[in-house]
C-alpha cells in the first residue's frame, strides 16, 4: 500500500470516528430535547389545571383532548389527589360556617324560608340593628368533589347597592330575585320604614306587578318610563338635604350621626335593556350611586350597564338560570330562590299596607313617644327625639351642631305648654341626667314648668332639671341671669377644649370620658316678655343671647324660645345673626312669624293638637305637619316623671326652684347657712338676688368707711324684712353676747316688725335694747361719744361690736335737729359722727329712711360716702342717682322687689328680693 493509500485511510477513519461522534451528541441533544418539551407540556398542562380546576378543564374541548394522553397522567391523577384533600376541610366544615355566618348576621325575613314570614308585617324598628345579609339563593362550588349546599346573601341596606345582569332568557329569574329581596325588606321593618320606587324603560305600569297593593299606602310609587330625570332629581333632592342638614359635621351616614333613622330607606329599583342609559342619566345615577348609601338611598339595578365608584355587589344571572355574584367569587355556583308563590304575594303586600295605614290612622298616645327602655341614648352628637307622629310615624326634633336652637310659636290655646311637656318627656325618657341638663323659664305668670320641681302635693321632680323657673311675672333679670349663666358655661366648656385641642362637645367628651359634659337644653317660654322694655335689661339681653346662640351650638348649649307671638320683637328681626342659629321652626295653628313668611304659611290652616315641624330654618320643603299627642293629662307626663324621679342617681341634688310669687325664706338659704362665728369680716344678707344660683345679697361689713346700710322707701314691711335679714345674719356671726345689738323704732307702723327682730335676736342668744323715739337722741350721743372716745384713745379696751338697727331714721330728723345747750352738737351732727366714724370702730348702722331725701337731710351736704350700701323699694331711679351710677335711672318700683346697690363692690346696681324671716332665729 502506497503512502497516499494510508494516509487516506487514516483520514477517512478520523472523519468516520468524528460522524459518529456529532451523530451521539446531536442524539443525545435530541433526547433531551424531548425530556425538556414534555416536561415543558406537562408543566403547561398542570398550571391550566391548576387554574381552571380538574372538572372545567375536562369539559374544555382543547384541554379535553391534551388530558387523554398518556404522557400527562400523572398531573391528572395529582390534580384528582390534591382535589379532594384540599377539599375535604371545606367539605366538612365550610358549608356549615357560612350557613352560621348568614344566620348571625341576617336574621328573620332577612335570611328564613318565606314559609316562615311570608304575609306577617314586621315589626323590627331602626335602632334595633339593619341585617348586613339578605338571602338570595344557594350555591355550591364547582370543582368541590362532593358538592356542598351553603345559603348565599348580599349586603344591602347602608352597605352595598345591587347591579343584576341577566339575558333575554333569564330576564323572569331577575325579576323574581329583586322581588324576592324586596318582600325581604318590606316584611322585616314596620311598615313605612321602606319605601321602594319603581322605573322600567320597556313598561308603562312597571315591573313587580305583585307589589302594586303597597301603592295605597304610600311604600311603592312607580315612575313614569319617559321621565327618569324626575325620579334621579328626587333622589339627589333627598340626599343634597340630608347632606347639609345630618353630615355637614364629618358623619358617615345618617346613622351614624344620630344612632337613630329619623325617616325611611327610599330603595330605587331601575329596569333596563341592556342598553346603556343617556350620557345625562348615566351621569346624575352615578352621583346618586356615590353618596346615596349615607343618605338611606339604595340602588337596585337590572339590566343597565353601569360603572360607579361605590360599593355595588353584582349577581349575573347566565341563560340557564344559574347565576354567580361578586360576593362569593367565579367559582361558586348560585341556584336562585325560586319567586315565592304567585298568590301569597300580593295577598303579603296588602298586609303590609294595612298595617301601614292601621299605624297612620291610630291615634298616638303620649307612651308611643317613650322608648321601651329608658335612658338608652348618647347625646354626644346631639340630642333627638319624636315629638308627634306622621301618618302613624314619629316626626322628630333634633338639637345639635347643625341644627343648634328651636323657635316655638303658637297664639293662647293652640298647644304650645303641650308640645313642651312632649318634647321634654321624649328627651328626658331617652337621655339620663348625665347626658342631658334641662333650665326651664317661664315668664309671665306662668307656672307650666312648676311640676318639673318639687311641690306640696307631688314630692316628685324631673332629674334633668336644673332650674327651674315659674311666676317670673316682672323679673326680666332672672332671664339675663340665666343667659348669663350659659355664656359662662359656654366658655368654661370652650377652655376645656382649648386643653385638650378639640372644637366641640362630640369631641371633648371623647377627649375626656371621666369629665361632665351633657347636653345643656334652656327652654324659655313666653321670652318675648324679656325684650319687652327698650332698657338695660332688654340690651343685656340681645347681647348674651346672641353670644349664646352664634357660639353654643358647638359647646352642647341649646335654646329653645317659645312664644305666642314674636313678630313684635323689635330688637331681633334687624339681627339676623341671631334667629340665623334658629333653625329648627316649630310652628303651631295660626302661629306668626315662626315659619319663613310669607312664602311658608302651612300654619294658619293648622288643627288643633297639630304642629309644623320644620329643621330647615322654616322654609316650605321643610315641613312635617305632626299630631301631637296629649302629654299634659293625668297619666302622661306625670307618670313618666314619677317613673325617672325613682331612677334618679341617689347623689342628685333637687332642681333650683325660682317662683316669682314667693317671697324666699331666709333660713332656707344657703348663703345664711354657710354663716358661722369667727369667719373674719361678718357679712351682712339683704335679700335674694335674681341669679340661677339664688344665692343672696352681700354686704361685707370690713373696719372701713362708709360700711354703713339704707333702707330707701315708705313701706314698712318691706324695709323691715331687709332690716331683720341684715341683723339676723349678723347675729348668726357672733357667739351669744359677743356683739352688741341695739334696735331704735321711730315710727308706729314698725313696731311690730322691731318687736319680732328683737325676740329673735335674744331667742339667738343676742343682748337686744329697744328703744322709742324718746330714746334716740340719747343713743346717738351715747354712740357717738364712746366712737369719739375711742379715735382719742380715751378708752382702752377695744370696743365690742355694735349693730345700730334703726326704723325710720327720718322720723326722728325734728327731733335731732336740737342742739345740746352746753355742747352745742345737734342730735343731726352726732348721728353724722356715728355714720362717719363709725364702722372703722366696728359700729356699724342699719337704718331705714322714707325717702331719698330724707337720707340726704341725715347727711352732710353733698356727701353720700357715708352710706356704702343701700336697697330702694319705692322710688324712682332719677331720685336715686345722687347715690349710685347712671343705671339707676332705669329703675322702676314693683312690688316686692328692690334695687340694691354697693359703691364699693358693685358696676352697677342689683334687684334683690326681701328675705321672709319667719319667726326662728
Amino acid at each position: 500500500m502506497s503512502r497516499r493509500d494510508e494516509r487516506r485511510k487514516r483520514i477517512e477513519s478520523s472523519f468516520e470516528e468524528f460522524r459518529r461522534a456529532v451523530a451521539a451528541a446531536l442524539g443525545n441533544a435530541s433526547r433531551e430535547q424531548r425530556q425538556l418539551a414534555a416536561e415543558r407540556a406537562r408543566d403547561m398542562v398542570e398550571v391550566m389545571v391548576r387554574g381552571q380546576g380538574i372538572d372545567r378543564a375536562k369539559e374544555d374541548p382543547l384541554l379535553a383532548e391534551a388530558l387523554a394522553n398518556p404522557l400527562f397522567r400523572q398531573q391528572v391523577a395529582q390534580a384528582l389527589i390534591d382535589r379532594v384533600a384540599a377539599f375535604r376541610d371545606w367539605s366538612e366544615h365550610g358549608p356549615d360556617a357560612l350557613t352560621g355566618l348568614v344566620d348571625a348576621v341576617a336574621d328573620g325575613p332577612a335570611s328564613w324560608p318565606h314559609e316562615r314570614w311570608l304575609g306577617t308585617p314586621g315589626t323590627a324598628d331602626a335602632t334595633e340593628g339593619v341585617p348586613e345579609l339578605w338571602r338570595i339563593g344557594t350555591g355550591t362550588v364547582r370543582s368541590a368533589p362532593e358538592p356542598q349546599r351553603f345559603p348565599v346573601a348580599v349586603p344591602l341596606l347602608d352597605h352595598a347597592h345591587l347591579h343584576v345582569s341577566s339575558t333575554y332568557e333569564s330576564r323572569p329569574a331577575a325579576e323574581g330575585l329583586v322581588e324576592n329581596l324586596l318582600l325581604r325588606l318590606l316584611s322585616h321593618f314596620q311598615p313605612g320604614l321602606v319605601h321602594v320606587h319603581v322605573w322600567d324603560v320597556g313598561q308603562l305600569t312597571g315591573a313587580l306587578p305583585g307589589l302594586y297593593p303597597l301603592t295605597r299606602a304610600g311604600l311603592l310609587t312607580v315612575h313614569d318610563p319617559a321621565r327618569l330625570h324626575e325620579l334621579l332629581d328626587e333622589l339627589s333632592d333627598h340626599i343634597r338635604r340630608v347632606h347639609t342638614g345630618v353630615l355637614v359635621e364629618g358623619h358617615q351616614s345618617v346613622t351614624a350621626a344620630g344612632g337613630r333613622r329619623t325617616e325611611p330607606w327610599r330603595v330605587a329599583v331601575l329596569f333596563g335593556n341592556r342598553q346603556a342609559l343617556r350620557e345625562e342619566h348615566q351621569q346624575q345615577l352615578q352621583r346618586v350611586a356615590r353618596n346615596g348609601l349615607a343618605a338611606g338611598i339604595q340602588l337596585v339595578v337590572v339590566d343597565i350597564p353601569v360603572t360607579v365608584n361605590s360599593p355595588i355587589e353584582t349577581v349575573t344571572i347566565a341563560a340557564d338560570q344559574t347565576a354567580t355574584c361578586t360576593m362569593t367569587g367565579k367559582h361558586v355556583t348560585v341556584a336562585l330562590d325560586p319567586p315565592f308563590p304567585r298568590a301569597l304575594v300580593p295577598r303579603a303586600c296588602a298586609a303590609i299596607a294595612d298595617k301601614r295605614d292601621e299605624r297612620r290612622n291610630r291615634l298616638s298616645t303620649f307612651a308611643d313617644l317613650l322608648p321601651e327602655q329608658l335612658w338608652r341614648e348618647d347625646s354626644s352628637a346631639g340630642v333627638v327625639a319624636p315629638v308627634g307622629f306622621l301618618e302613624g310615624e314619629p316626626v322628630h326634633v333634633a338639637l345639635g351642631d347643625t341644627s343648634p336652637h328651636a323657635l316655638i310659636g303658637g297664639p293662647s290655646g293652640s298647644g304650645k305648654t303641650n308640645f313642651l311637656y312632649a318634647m321634654l318627656g321624649s328627651l328626658a325618657a331617652r337621655y339620663e341626667p348625665d347626658e342631658l341638663e334641662l333650665y326651664l323659664l317661664d315668664f309671665k305668670e306662668g307656672v307650666s314648668f312648676a311640676q318639673f320641681a318639687p311641690g306640696r302635693k307631688d314630692p316628685t321632680w324631673l332629674p334633668h332639671a336644673r332650674l327651674v323657673g315659674v311666676n317670673v311675672n316682672t323679673d326680666r333679670e332672672f332671664g339675663v341671669a340665666l343667659l348669663a349663666f350659659l355664656a359662662d358655661e359656654m366658655r368654661r366648656r370652650a377652655d376645656a377644649a382649648k386643653r385638650h385641642e378639640v372644637t366641640k362637645l362630640e369631641q371633648l367628651r371623647e377627649e375626656d370620658p371621666l369629665g361632665h359634659w351633657p347636653r345643656v337644653v334652656a327652654v324659655i317660654d313666653e321670652f318675648q316678655y324679656l325684650f319687652g322694655e327698650r332698657d338695660q335689661v332688654t340690651a343685656q339681653a340681645t347681647q348674651l343671647l346672641e353670644d349664646v346662640a352664634r357660639r353654643g351650638r358647638s359647646q352642647g348649649i341649646h335654646l329653645v324660645l317659645s312664644s305666642q307671638d314674636v313678630s313684635g320683637i323689635e330688637g331681633f328681626w334687624g339681627k339676623s345673626a341671631i334667629f340665623e342659629q334658629f333653625t329648627v321652626r316649630i310652628a303651631l295653628p295660626k302661629a306668626r312669624r315662626v315659619l319663613a313668611e310669607p312664602q311658608n304659611d302651612a300654619a294658619v290652616e293648622l288643627p288643633r293638637w297639630h304642629a309644623v315641624v320644620n329643621h330647615e330654618s322654616g322654609v316650605r320643603p321643610g315641613n312635617e305637619v305632626a299630631r301631637i299627642p296629649d302629654a299634659t293629662a293625668k297619666g302622661t307626663f306625670d307618670k313618666l316623671q314619677a317613673e325617672l324621679h325613682r331612677r334618679r342617681p341617689p347623689d342628685l341634688a333637687e332642681p333650683i326652684l325660682f317662683d316669682g310669687s314667693k317671697v324666699p325664706a331666709l333660713q332656707a338659704l344657703p348663703d345664711f347657712r354657710a354663716l358661722a362665728p369667727g369667719a373674719g369680716n361678718p357679712t351682712v344678707l339683704l335679700g335674694q338676688v335674681i341669679d340661677v344660683a339664688g344665692s343672696a345679697a352681700k354686704v361685707r361689713f370690713a373696719r372701713t368707711p362708709g360700711r354703713n346700710i339704707a333702707v330707701l322707701g315708705s313701706l314698712a314691711e318691706d324695709a323691715a324684712d331687709v332690716l331683720a335679714g341684715a341683723a339676723l345674719s349678723l347675729a348668726r356671726q357672733h357667739e351669744p353676747n359677743d356683739a352688741q345689738f341695739t334696735l331704735a323704732c321711730l315710727a308706729e307702723d314698725a313696731w311690730p316688725h322691731a318687736e319680732k327682730l328683737a325676740k329673735q335676736l335674744r331667742d339667738a342668744g343676742h343682748a337686744v335694747d329697744l328703744l322709742g323715739l324718746d330714746g334716740i337722741r340719747t343713743l346717738v350721743e351715747g354712740v357717738a361719744g364712746r366712737i369719739t372716745a375711742s379715735i382719742t384713745g380715751e378708752t382702752g379696751a377695744p370696743l365690742q361690736p355694735h349693730y345700730v338697727v334703726v326704723y325710720a331714721v327720718d322720723a326722728a330728723h325734728t327731733l335731732l335737729e336740737a342742739k345740746n345747750p352746753t355742747t352745742r352738737v345737734s342730735g343731726v351732727d352726732n348721728l353724722r359722727t356715728v355714720l362717719k366714724h363709725g364702722p372703722e370702730n366696728r359700729t356699724h348702722v342699719l337704718g331705714w329712711w322714707r325717702g331719698a331725701q330724707r337720707l340726704k337731710n341725715t347727711l352732710s351736704p353733698g356727701v353720700y360716702d357715708d352710706i356704702g350700701a343701700w336697697v330702694a323699694f319705692d322710688i324712682q331711679g332719677k331720685e336715686l342717682l345722687s347715690f349710685g351710677p347712671e343705671q339707676v335711672m332705669a329703675w322702676s318700683p314693683r312690688p316686692r322687689r328692690g334695687l340694691f346697690f354697693d359703691r364699693f363692690e358693685h358696676s352697677r346696681p342689683q334687684v334683690v328680693i326681701p328675705f321672709d324671716t319667719g319667726e326662728e332665729s
